[in-house]
């Protein structure tokens, strides 16, 4: 549903802005359309995980609503990333780009909840989505997204599936050896890299 009304606002918007802008702005609706929330915790999981703080610490750093240094360039960073790739695309490619970014980027989600247990033993906002049926949703959600490659775009499937899988492959892998697997905050911050890798595949077909 998000990426079908962001692929609907690209369109109409390259329609009255060069691209440059249009990107500026949906940049602006990926963002907004979760509250931000995503990018929050992009934020507190760089915090966290690029602190030299071992595990209890680096997850009561990522727990504090302040945003550090290391949180506020991780976001410039991914937003760059995501402008650059989208800038430099045609108006067609733009569209469907922006369709397939929040799709893989909840997609994500379900793969990391499938890969990972919860770190935290208190408890928290991301395991609430967790159940006995995660590892069911990912193989679903892999399913659509294939499905939906194949038909809006076929050649992108290697390189978005290979993109994808190799980057939430060393994201897992980071966050088990230094919070001992996931937590709400690096599932958001899954969602956002997946956004941004998804962008980047797809402009390697330009």
């Amino acid at each position: 549903m998000i990426g079908s009304l962001g692929y609907v606002l690209a369109a109409l918007l390259c329609v009255f802005l060069p691209i440059k802008v249009a990107a500026v702005c949906m940049l602006g609706f990926l963002a907004f359309i979760s509250g931000c929330l995503h990018l929050d915790g992009l934020a507190d999981s760089a915090d966290g995980l690029l602190s030299s703080r071992p595990r209890e610490r680096a997850l009561e750093i990522m727990k504090d609503s302040r945003t550090g240094a290391m949180g506020v360039v991780a976001i410039i960073f991914l937003l760059l990333g995501k402008y650059a790739a989208l800038s430099s695309m045609d108006i067609k490619m733009f569209c469907l780009t922006i369709f397939f970014m929040p799709l893989a980027g909840r997609c994500s989600l379900v793969f990391v909840m499938a890969m990972q247990n919860y770190a935290r033993k208190e408890g928290g906002l991301g395991q609430l989505f967790y159940s006995e049926k995660s590892k069911k949703a990912a193989i679903l959600s892999l399913l659509i997204i294939m499905f939906l490659l194949a038909v809006l775009a076929p050649s992108a499937i290697a390189v978005v599936f290979i993109t994808l899988f190799c980057t939430l492959f060393l994201f897992t892998r980071w966050c088990n050896t230094k919070l001992g697997g996931a937590t709400g905050d690096t599932l958001g911050a899954a969602c956002e890299i997946a956004e941004m890798v998804t962008a980047i595949a797809f402009v390697t077909l330009v």
